[in-house]
């Protein structure tokens, strides 16, 4: 394989960038064939593939020579961006009726009538690059060889695209799952199911699948599909194909199900009365998921997440309570053990005063824990003992707040079962590290991103030695900084980066030279170049981060 680079992305992953699109579906099909011990999840993007590696799992050096061999043994000549290879084993059919916005716009881009658009887009045969920005939304490009022409995105993104949208954006055509803002040009839209975590694989399009788009009533210019049905009776023609060739048979997908309970007869439950600003359900998240569009997400603050839950002898990754600046009061069954970590603000049980990083014990039914305002940092982690039982997806108890996952935030009369997910008892001591207060700003040790080299020098050196201000832009998909504006080399202003994988901390920076720091929600691909990324051992103080706060970045020594 011609043309290959291994690119440093923190010090838990490497990105792996190739000359084309072939090359990175190529390479993406090598990598789940021959598995590498230690990586957790694989990203495809544009024209390159993020290779992550778990906490403990090894060096950056062992995996980039790994990488370097597995890739030099993959002999598929490199192609153009257009002439991409069709799999042989998968096709689905996706009805469209023809009616959105943009077409006029798209006519116009193109050059010929609008239904000139439909004809073109509806006769071509598309295969899924990769998937990203949410849970199931494939990127798709022509497999003919002369592609369709570019079509820019929208000058003003909407900030609301409805579920199901079939949209147009440089090369790529896409199908928005659900509900989202986006700035791609909306041509038609349709019912077909994209998403649905009841089915064994939720994502109905994966990377490498073949789609045709077939016109239904609807449509401009009236094009009726077949037998003159509607949308929503023809989206059950969606259907894999064998060895290249339609298929009309329905695909079977199995009842959706969830993780079994792990609470006995006599399960104790906690209520939700007040539940502040966001209360949210977390355990550690969902890792390698990424190729469906599907982010780890979890705890923000995970110290603080396993500190409470080794508080109370739980596993510590059992489900526990994430409390968005405090003003939430939960109720509590008698002889609930329970710890608080993270923020720290006035916590009290039953009026008496709870000490931070300690577990107590409610000594009545129905005892009420009262988180006041965070004086300090932004999120409490509340751990009980027995961790939450709620419906799992995806094998995780955690909200994904962007790609609305998991449980749902609180409203106040919740009740919450608690599980068994028990490690041992309650210890008499336990040691964490905490920082100390401080009155100046929060130091965050980087590493360079994989696009360092579209940044000026003087941009770099300001971004390590300027100080920065947390923006009131902060929540758990990203940390918008003030301050200095980072600059690209000239070769490097008006580029365009080709969608490529993301991960939790790394600094995108957007045209107007602003950074921001993704947290765990973030999308899992991005188009904005990343300078830097946050270290995996610095990534916690992140969650506490408040609007107005004072930031540092300094740059980490020694190898990853």
């Amino acid at each position: 394989m011609r043309g290959v680079r291994i690119l440093p992305f923190g010090d838990r992953a490497l990105l792996v960038e190739f000359a084309g699109l072939t090359d990175t579906i190529a390479a993406t099909a090598l990598l789940e064939q021959h598995p590498i011990d230690g990586v957790i999840d694989v990203v495809p993007g544009a024209r390159t593939v993020l290779v992550r590696l778990g906490a403990g799992r090894g060096g950056l050096t062992a995996l980039e020579q790994r990488l370097a061999r597995l890739f030099a043994e993959l002999e598929s000549p490199t192609v153009g961006a257009g002439e991409v290879p069709a799999p042989a084993d998968r096709v689905v059919r996706i009805p469209v009726a023809y009616d959105g916005e943009d077409l006029a716009a798209v006519a116009e881009a193109w050059g010929c009538s609008v239904d000139e658009v439909v004809r073109r887009h509806a006769a071509t045969e598309w295969v899924c690059a990769f998937v990203g920005f949410a849970p199931g939304f494939p990127y798709l490009v022509p497999i003919d060889a002369e592609p369709l022409p570019a079509v820019p995105r929208r000058a003003t993104s909407r900030a609301r695209v409805p579920a199901g949208a079939v949209a147009l954006a440089a090369e790529y055509c896409g199908v928005y799952p659900r509900e989202s803002p986006g700035g791609w040009q909306v041509i038609g839209r349709t019912d077909a199911p994209l998403w649905d975590t009841g089915r064994a694989t939720p994502a109905l399009i994966t990377a490498g699948t073949r789609v045709r788009f077939t016109p239904v009533m609807g449509g401009a210019g009236g094009a009726p599909g077949p037998a003159g049905r509607s949308v929503s009776q023809e989206s059950s023609i969606a259907t894999p194909g064998n060895s290249g060739q339609d298929s009309g048979a329905r695909t079977s997908f199995p009842e959706k199900r969830h993780a079994p309970s792990t609470h006995g007869a006599a399960s104790q439950s906690v209520r939700v009365l007040e539940p502040g600003a966001l209360t949210l359900v977390h355990d550690l998240g969902r890792p390698g998921l990424a190729r469906l569009g599907v982010g780890a997400s979890g705890a923000f603050d995970r110290a603080a997440h396993r500190f409470a839950n080794r508080l109370v002898g739980n596993d510590e990754g059992a489900a526990a309570f994430e409390v968005l600046l405090g003003g939430a009061t939960i109720a509590l069954p008698a002889g609930a053990w329970l710890a608080v970590t993270g923020a720290s603000g006035t916590v009290t049980l039953d009026g008496v005063a709870v000490p931070p990083a300690v577990a107590v014990r409610a000594e009545r039914e129905g005892a009420e824990l009262r988180l006041g305002p965070a004086g300090r940092g932004v999120r409490y982690s509340v751990a009980v003992r027995g961790g939450l039982d709620v419906p799992a997806e995806l094998g995780s108890r955690s909200r994904d707040t962007l790609a609305a996952l998991g449980p749902a935030p609180l409203a106040a009369g919740d009740t919450v079962t608690l599980a068994n997910e028990v490690a041992g008892p309650i210890p008499a001591v336990d040691l964490f590290a905490t920082d100390a207060v401080l009155a100046s700003a929060t130091e965050l040790t980087v590493r360079p991103g994989p696009r360092r080299d579209w940044f000026t020098d003087a941009s770099w050196e300001r971004m390590l030695h300027e100080a920065w201000t947390v923006s009131a832009r902060a929540d758990r998909t990203g940390i918008r900084l003030d301050g200095p504006s980072l600059e690209r080399q000239p070769e490097a202003v008006g580029r365009e980066l080709p969608s490529e994988g993301m991960l939790t901390g790394a600094l995108q920076v957007s045209p107007d030279g602003v950074p921001t720091i993704l947290g765990p929600d973030h999308p899992v691909t991005g188009g904005y170049p990343v300078i830097a990324v946050v270290t995996d051992d610095a990534r916690d103080r992140l969650a506490q981060l408040r609007p107005g706060d004072p930031v540092r970045l300094r740059l980490a020594t020694g190898r990853p």
